[in-house]
């Protein structure tokens, strides 16, 4: 009896992803939750455990396919190989009726995902004549929300294009034909003659979301280390070779598109928005247009919390596994003053407002790719440990493009902390629909007067930025004075003071 492997939930909005690295061949064992292949979103990578144990009898998703939310990707069975043996015979026959069959199939746009109904065609990856195979990535097409690589249902030879590039389509839309499958008879003896040049496989082999990451990117397959079977580039192979040290290349490589060195215009790069990053601008904006958003000031005393994590940062590690941050001092001195100021940890919905009585804290991180807010639940519950640890690991799985939709939605309340980076002073955006979100900055000496007295002290501007419509101006500066007050003696911590 087998065991069928599924696609596992994706995260909301996401209906496809693309089987980027299979770790396990038909024929071997396998142990319950052991990994057995890795999807691939736009958003995250996900891997796949095996729901039972046994042998991998049979893969039905092979490494490129862009695969539908439990979509069968693979077989367990309890045998010791044989149902292996009889796979690629199985796949043999699955081929045969394509080579032989010579009608037209219908290239139709996929399933695009719950509230979707239009995509914008942004590249072909073949053109008309070109000879494909079935499940081959025929083009790729940009919605609101994630990127959908279009397989092709059928082998043949692509007829005709009927959306071109640039062209937007409703979700029932037809893209393509796929014409005179006779054709791939022809090309299937030259095949191993081809498969000298392991350069070109290598380009075919990377995994769909990382060559569309090093094709935004002005990076080439040669720019990139990969990690993955057969050398195959993953993206986050992609993402530690934009985070490395880099040469100045890429400028020149600008330098022969343009026609006349000395014209302004032959030196600009004119890069049409893809429909992710259009979607990023007007949600800013309409961030800025729907909430009455306002920005107040203070500044804090970093001297004691500094102390008291020199104090006990050692002690704190040995005990806990986890370094002391400041992170977990504003998660805490936050959580603290959002009790006081309820309204900042509530929403806008319709003529409600929905007032949290949890807080769920989103911690703003720096990743190559920009900026995530991974989501803490129930950060009023943890301990100061507790806390680090959480930070600690989202910002990892942040950096490594491991993060799940789910992990970053549901925040009440947002930290941003823009010190790491030198900021001083800045305005942070909402993210909505949070009523606020606090902006922390450089630590710097600054000459303060104390009982009288002119000393250095660390000083550090905090910036909360809320929306006016459910946070009044005093509702606003109290939470602050609370942040503030919490942070230039902790002790008030403890003593929920």
């Amino acid at each position: 009896m087998s065991v069928e492997v599924r696609v596992p939930t994706l995260g909301e909005s996401v209906t496809e992803a693309t089987v980027a690295t299979w770790f396990k061949k038909p024929g071997d064992a396998v142990a319950v939750d052991e990994m057995l292949c890795e999807l691939e979103t736009d958003k995250v990578t996900v891997e796949v455990p095996s729901p039972a144990a046994g042998t991998l009898a049979e893969i039905v998703a092979e490494e490129g396919t862009t695969v539908g939310v439990d979509a069968l990707l693979a077989s367990i069975g309890e045998g010791a190989g044989a149902a292996p043996a009889d796979a690629p015979a199985a796949a043999a026959e699955a081929d045969a009726p394509a080579a032989g069959g010579g009608e037209s199939v219908d290239v139709m746009v996929p399933t695009l995902g719950e509230s979707v109904t239009e995509a914008t065609v942004s590249t072909w990856f073949k053109k008309v004549g070109d000879t494909v195979a079935q499940d081959e990535m025929l083009c790729e097409l940009e919605t609101d929300k994630v990127s959908v690589e279009v397989p092709s249902p059928a082998a043949g030879v692509l007829s005709e294009i009927v959306a071109a590039e640039g062209t937007t389509v409703d979700a029932t839309a037809k893209l393509a034909v796929i014409g005179g499958a006779g054709a791939v008879a022809a090309p299937a003896a030259p095949a191993p003659a081809p498969a000298a040049p392991t350069a070109s496989a290598k380009d075919v082999e990377d995994a769909p979301s990382a060559k569309k990451l090093m094709a935004e990117n002005n990076l080439s397959s040669g720019d990139v280390q990969g990690t993955g079977r057969d050398g195959r580039v993953m993206k986050g192979d992609v993402l530690a070779a934009m985070a490395a040290p880099k040469a100045a290349a890429p400028a020149p490589a600008a330098a022969p598109r343009a026609p006349v060195a000395a014209d302004d215009v032959a030196r600009e790069e004119r890069v049409k928005m893809t429909r992710l990053r259009q979607t990023i601008a007007k949600r800013l904006k309409d961030s800025q247009n729907t909430a009455a958003m306002l920005t107040t000031y203070n500044e804090v005393d970093m001297t004691e919390t500094m102390a008291l994590r020199k104090e006990y940062k050692d002690l704190f590690e040995k005990k806990h596994g986890v370094r002391l941050g400041f992170m977990s001092f504003f998660t805490k001195a936050c959580c603290h003053a959002l009790k006081e100021v309820p309204e900042v940890n509530a929403e806008i919905d319709g003529t409600d407002i929905v007032y949290k009585n949890f807080v769920h804290m989103g911690i703003a991180a720096g990743t190559p790719t920009g900026l995530v807010v991974p989501v803490i639940r129930d950060a009023d519950r943890m301990s100061f440990a507790e806390i680090e640890g959480a930070i600690a690991e989202k910002g990892k799985r942040a950096r490594d493009g491991k993060l799940s939709m789910a992990e970053m939605q549901g925040g009440t309340f947002t930290i941003s902390n823009g010190g790491v980076y030198g900021s001083l002073m800045s305005s942070p955006i909402l993210n909505p629909p949070q009523s606020g979100i606090l902006g922390m900055h450089k630590i710097q000496d600054r000459p303060m007067v104390i009982n009288g007295e002119i000393k250095i002290r660390p000083m550090m501007y905090l910036a909360l930025s809320y929306d006016h419509r459910i946070v009044d101006g005093k509702g606003a500066v109290t939470f602050l004075v609370r942040v503030k007050e919490a942070l230039e003696d902790p002790r008030r911590l403890l003593m929920d003071l």
